[in-house]
């Protein structure tokens, strides 16, 4: 009789043990980490104003996106992401925006760094939404 009782436990635990463990596991499979709308400013940018809007897909293997969707639409032609120290170089017409990922554990991570092109430089910082 305490043989079953035991089993029974055991078997319980073991289901409970394994739901927990499936559901750490799903939450922490969110992606890549640049996937995602990303709402912030590139400060100084006199041709496309301060408030900038990034939309990125990982398509499994490459990065693609717009840079502030609207009527100023940038496509993304390139993202180089260095795991090594979470540095990022997004490429899109003349823009180049070089940027190192913080809080990367978060869902609301960040990118900070700087922009340039022809028309000026200055300081980018968006967050993922």
């Amino acid at each position: 009789m305490f043989l079953r009782i035991y089993q029974r436990i055991i078997k319980g635990l073991t289901i409970v043990l394994g739901l927990v463990m499936l559901a750490g596991t799903a939450h922490a499979q969110e992606g890549h980490p640049l996937k995602g709308s990303w709402i912030g400013e590139w400060s100084g940018n006199t041709a496309l104003g301060d408030f900038v809007l990034v939309v990125m897909d990982w398509d499994g293997e490459t990065v693609s996106g717009m840079i502030n969707p609207g009527t100023d639409n940038l496509a993304i032609d390139s993202v180089d992401l260095d795991p090594s120290d979470w540095s990022v170089e997004i490429k899109a017409g003349d823009y180049t925006i070089d940027a190192s990922i913080e809080n990367l554990e978060l869902p609301s991570r960040s990118l900070t760094g700087t922009w340039s092109s022809r028309n000026g430089r200055g300081d980018f910082d968006i967050v993922r939404q």
